[in-house]
């Protein structure tokens, strides 16, 4: 796939997403508050800052047709693999269990995502291409479910 091409689907793909998140509701916030002792509030604003530094570099990576480079970024930042990294562990107990179900399946949709991203490197097919886009359009979603259903401030 020529980088124009992909280039195009990444702008596309990132355009449907700040869609999807649409305007600031200055209606009552109906979203299900969930209360984190000060450090742990700031630990896990600072591991969602960090996802989202690290999918603004896959859509980077991937409008540069750096595939592999994407795939490894999405591992290591946002999948299961980062687990350790983001001290998930810790994160854990403090939250409702629906957060850490979408937590997880965050998680899991990023290393689902860098799979994707491997086959598309060896297949180099439109069709791979757009498994790659609705794999890493997953990961989006799973965050803005969560973000839909809770907060922390």
């Amino acid at each position: 796939m020529k980088a124009t091409k992909a280039a195009a689907l990444v702008s596309g793909t990132a355009l449907a997403v700040l869609a999807a998140i649409g305007p600031a509701r200055a209606a009552e916030d109906t979203r299900e508050m969930v209360t984190l002792p000060q450090p742990m509030q700031e630990h896990m604003l600072g591991n969602m800052r960090d996802h989202l530094l690290a999918l603004g570099e896959v859509f980077h990576l991937l409008a540069e047709d750096k595939i592999d480079e994407a795939r490894k970024t999405a591992e290591m930042r946002i999948g299961m693999s980062s687990l350790e990294l983001h001290g998930a562990s810790h994160m854990a107990p403090y939250m409702p269990p629906g957060m850490r179900a979408a937590g997880t399946e965050m998680h899991k949709a990023a290393s689902r995502f860098a799979a994707v991203a491997q086959t598309a490197q060896i297949e180099r097919t439109y069709e791979a291409q757009q498994k790659v886009f609705a794999a890493l359009a997953a990961v989006t979603e799973t965050c803005n479910a969560c973000h839909t259903a809770y907060r922390i401030r």
